[in-house]
């Protein structure tokens, strides 16, 4: 159960899914200011090909979908983004597990950026493919918005002095997102961010609870099973007509296993075999 009252200015455990996701980012961070510091003009075209660009996305650069969100965002916007993803995260790997936080933050991350991607393609709200968008917030604003959903009437520190329900904070982030996507300089960002945060919360509402990936294998296992056991009634069936024609009878269950000739004899209120 999602615990009450307040989160406590006190860091969590910096552990699990949690921990891996923040050293991936900094990993990131780190590697690109020494590559940029070593070699300024080659990082200026590897982020042009790593960063969300609608027109490059839809001419075969998928991988966009995904590494724009490794990308660093500068030194204070990289702090407060792993410090959000410090706190929030590991509540959330708390109550769901490591599976669905990765889960989670991956899905928003790729679904956000097709969803942004698209809008940008038919010039949503004045937006054209060729605007680039980068950086974690748009999987951080997903984890915010799971958040509010389990543990909307949670207590958490706005920038780490305001106190305030979370629920109520997602919508502040929302409403400046908003504004930004419609007046702000990095409208494109804004709107990767709004649709992480769709994605986010389709995901919490309708993901199961241990993840994607275990209900897509699960019902594939499942699917997979009702094969192999339809398979075994109709050859459990062709072969009780091949024995009839043969004058001898056998029988299977409604599984297609067989039943031994002495359990349908067998008197099933002799209770000696007990003895």
């Amino acid at each position: 159960m999602p615990r009450t009252g307040s989160i406590s200015f006190g860091f969590p455990p910096f552990a699990g899914a949690t921990r891996r996701l923040i050293l991936a980012n900094l990993i990131a961070f780190f590697g690109f200011a020494l590559f940029g510091w070593v070699a300024p003009r080659p990082i200026n075209i590897l982020l042009g090909h790593l960063a969300l660009v609608p027109a490059a996305l839809f001419r075969g650069e998928v991988w966009q979908l995904l590494t724009y969100a490794f990308l660093p965002m500068g030194i204070l916007g990289t702090l407060f983004a792993m410090l959000t993803l410090w706190f929030i995260g590991a509540y959330l790997e708390d109550i769901r597990g490591p599976r669905w936080l990765v889960e989670l933050y991956l899905f928003s991350s790729v679904a956000g950026a097709l969803l942004a991607s698209l809008f940008a393609l038919v010039h949503f709200v004045g937006l054209r493919p060729e605007l680039i968008a980068l950086g974690a917030w748009a999987p951080i604003f997903a984890l915010m918005v799971a958040f509010s959903v389990i543990a909307g009437e949670q207590e958490i520190l706005f920038f780490f002095v305001v106190r305030m329900k979370a629920k109520y904070l997602v919508w502040i982030y929302i409403v400046l997102s908003v504004a930004i996507l419609l007046k702000g300089d990095d409208r494109f960002g804004a709107l990767v961010e709004l649709s992480g945060a769709l994605m986010g919360y389709l995901y919490t509402k309708f993901a199961p609870r241990r993840g994607l990936a275990f209900g897509v294998t699960n019902r594939y296992f499942g699917m997979r099973n009702d094969y192999y056991r339809w398979k075994r009634r109709r050859a459990a069936k062709k072969f009780e007509v091949y024995m009839r024609k043969q004058n001898r009878e056998v029988h299977f269950d409604k599984d297609g296993r067989y039943i031994d000739p002495d359990e349908l004899r067998k008197d099933p209120n002799d209770k000696r075999w007990m003895n």
